[in-house]
């Protein structure tokens, strides 16, 4: 069963009457209902059926509910009437206005475009029953907005309505657009948002200039590359739609400057391009192009203006006091070796660029001419010789010469003069090397005992061209000249004996073929020596020859090699000797050979006088170096007393050859001979034994009147030992 009811606009009491034909109404039947909402929303009265809504029905929420009753005897509870299901649907009013999504759009559409361009698609909804009735059909319309724009009644669409919208004059539009339900009838609910439509920029805006004549100055220094002033030009467009570029369109200009676009700030800046002169133009003026970096084909050929635009710039040049300008730079001159001192060398010139043309003075950076080989005219430039030139010495000589305002030290100018010094042929040739050679004594007549060169230090043009002779008197040697700067010594006769001469000196005359010939004489040492059949050296006048014998300059190198490395050794030797250890007089306790005595005595006044000095006893090494040595002859002050020698004792002698025999058969011992210390106490030392076991003489054996004899400085040891003995006599 479906029982309908319809929903109500406000809270109203809805009554579903229900009745079983069990009930005869003498009130002992009993309605039971359950389902969806019993309870909560539906209520029931048992004794009659009827059913009550507790609360207002919105089919928004719920449009259909199954409930279920059945019919019991209050007396026993017995089921009467079997379980009866029905379904209570709420028929749908309209009770909801519709809803957009967003109470807020946001929308662009580019700027120039055509009528009926899309913008944007709005959507409402409505919570009411679609397939019942009118309540949920919606009917789209535009409040505000108009003329720009219009919407599509049944979608929501949005659309231009006016061609040509320009951003640059508004770029911001709030459009309002209504929904509303029942199909837009009267008495139909509706709701509204808001689109805000943004233009967005197209490149429809030539740039312009704000001046069509921009004025710089810069100074004359001023840098290659330097800035000197910017331009700018206004785009009514925005992004990249407003970036701009800058060309120089003059020929004038673009030689002197160069224009670049700051992306920043889209100004165009100009920087120098060559360096500046005041004194050669003073004002520039040239035309400076401005267009879009970006074009938009669809604007390039309408009716409206070109996209580009152009401006006049006027340069004005600002003097500045500039130093002097030589007329070259570098100097290159050129002066023969042989040119005596004050002789000219070249001539420099320099002038002030400024229109004073103030005069300048030369002088030469002596930092560069440290030998002060060249002066210069401080008025007319003209640099000459101070000494004579030596191409052999130096082929070069790099000076500075500075120009300076007369009227304003300040302003210098430095240039490089750079002076070759020109050979002259002033030096003749000579041998290449020391030549020292032999012959034998059995030679032949025309052989070949040495080959010669020659060098020269001059630098012809033509290269050097050595003309080599002897004296043709000479009766043993003949030359060959080999037409390439050598020459070949022959002998002229066979057979040289060393007892006739053992050393031949032959000059041999170098000529050069440069102007003026210089020549020179030199000495090829030949030696005769003793061959064998084969032409080998045995033996000569002196051992130091060999047919490829060191030279001069090799035996004088090694030796010096020979007097450092004995330098060396010396100092070596010198610094070991100051590093050994200072040894003491007395070097250990085993060298001690005299008894030790032991004794206390305290000394009285004038008597100490003549006592013994005991700096004598310090060791030499120690002693002061500053103290002044006086030598004095030693006197016999006493005898000698030659002491009896010691009685040969048998333990002894065994006790060594024991220590001997062990050393001798010893395998660990070193393989080289050692000294070995022992320590061996027996009888019969004339010493007082220093240990418990007695010494086998007795006090009584000792006899000391000889330190009578000794002199003053032991007059208090005699007296206290020969006092003794009178006690003990006594």
């Amino acid at each position: 069963n479906i029982r309908s009811i319809q929903e109500p606009y406000k809270r109203q009491a809805i009554t579903i009457f229900l009745h079983s034909n069990m009930d005869r109404g003498d009130g002992n039947v009993k309605y039971i209902l359950t389902g969806d909402g019993v309870g909560s929303l539906f209520l029931i009265d048992e004794n009659s059926g009827d059913i009550h809504a507790t609360k207002r029905l919105d089919r928004e929420e719920r449009a259909i509910y199954t409930l279920h009753a059945k019919v019991v005897d209050k007396r026993t509870n017995e089921t009467l009437e079997a379980d009866t299901e029905f379904n209570i649907k709420i028929h749908d009013i309209n009770d909801n206005e519709p809803k957009f999504s967003k109470d807020l759009y946001f929308a662009s559409v580019p700027e120039m475009s055509d009528v009926g361009t899309s913008v944007i698609q709005v959507t409402a909804t409505d919570a009411d029953d679609q397939t019942y009735g009118n309540s949920a059909k919606l009917v789209y319309s535009i409040l505000q907005g108009q003329p720009y724009f219009s919407v599509d009644s049944d979608n929501g669409t949005i659309r231009t309505a006016l061609p040509n919208m320009d951003r640059e004059t508004k770029e911001n539009y709030q459009v309002v657009i209504q929904a509303k339900d029942m199909a837009g009838q009267m008495g139909g609910l509706s709701g509204t948002t808001t689109v805000s439509i943004t233009l967005s920029d197209e490149n429809d805006s030539p740039p312009r200039f704000a001046n069509h004549t921009f004025r710089l100055s810069t100074l004359e220094s001023a840098e290659v590359g330097a800035a000197i002033g910017r331009i700018k030009a206004n785009d009514a467009d925005v992004g990249r739609n407003a970036e701009m570029q800058y060309s120089i369109v003059d020929r004038n200009g673009q030689d002197m400057f160069t224009i670049i676009s700051d992306q920043n700030t889209q100004e165009g800046v100009i920087r120098v391009k060559k360096q500046l002169d005041y004194e050669k133009q003073r004002t520039y003026s040239f035309k400076v192009e401005v267009t879009n970096t970006y074009l938009d084909p669809r604007f390039m050929y309408s009716p409206n203006p070109p996209f580009k635009d152009d401006a006049m710039v006027r340069v004005t040049i600002e003097d500045v006091d500039e130093p002097p300008v030589f007329s070259r730079n570098p100097y290159i001159i050129e002066v023969h070796e042989d040119t005596a001192a004050g002789s000219f060398v070249g001539v420099v010139s320099a002038r002030d660029p400024d229109a004073d043309n103030n005069p300048v003075k030369y002088s030469i950076d002596r930092h560069t001419d440290l030998e002060r080989l060249f002066n210069i005219d401080s008025v007319n430039g003209t640099i000459t010789t101070l000494k004579g030139l030596d191409r052999e010495m130096s082929k070069w000589h790099n000076i500075s010469v500075v120009a300076t305002e007369i009227s304003n030290p300040r302003q210098t100018t430095r240039v490089p003069v750079f002076i070759r010094v020109l050979d002259v042929n002033d030096n003749a040739p000579e041998f290449a090397m020391y030549y020292e050679t032999f012959v034998c004594e059995n030679v032949q007549s025309g052989q070949l005992i040495q080959t010669i060169s020659a060098v020269d230090t001059d630098e012809p043009l033509v290269g050097h061209k050595f003309v080599f002779s002897i004296s043709s008197s000479n009766p043993n040697f003949t030359i060959v000249d080999n037409e390439d700067n050598t020459a070949r010594i022959l002998t002229r006769r066979a057979g040289f004996s060393r007892r006739e001469m053992n050393t031949y000196l032959l000059p041999v005359v170098i000529s050069d073929n440069d102007y003026p010939i210089q020549s020179s004489t030199s000495t090829l040492t030949v030696n005769v020596c003793a061959c064998d059949s084969r032409g080998n050296m045995q033996s000569c006048n002196t051992e130091a020859l060999l047919s490829a014998g060191l030279s001069t300059g090799a035996l004088v190198a090694i030796l010096l090699c020979v007097i450092i490395l004995l330098m060396i050794v010396v100092l070596f030797a010198a610094l070991r000797r100051q590093q050994r250890k200072k040894e003491p007089l007395i070097i250990s306790k085993e060298d001690v050979r005299d008894n030790v005595v032991s004794y206390n005595d305290e000394g009285g006044g004038e008597e100490d006088t003549q006592a013994f000095d005991i700096g004598t006893l310090r060791n030499p090494e120690v002693m002061d170096a500053n103290k002044l040595r006086r030598d004095i002859i030693p006197e016999m002050l006493f005898p000698f007393q030659r002491t009896s020698p010691i009685k040969d004792n048998a333990d002894v002698r065994e006790f060594i050859h024991g220590r001997l025999h062990e050393n001798d058969s010893d395998p660990t011992a070193p393989p080289y001979d050692s000294l070995a210390t022992y320590a061996y106490e027996g009888s019969g030392s004339l010493a007082e034994s220093l240990s418990s076991l007695e010494s086998g003489c007795v006090e009584g054996d000792q006899e000391y009147d000889y330190l009578s004899n000794w002199g003053p400085p032991f007059k208090k040891l005699a007296d206290m030992y020969i006092g003794k003995d009178m006690v003990r006599e006594t």
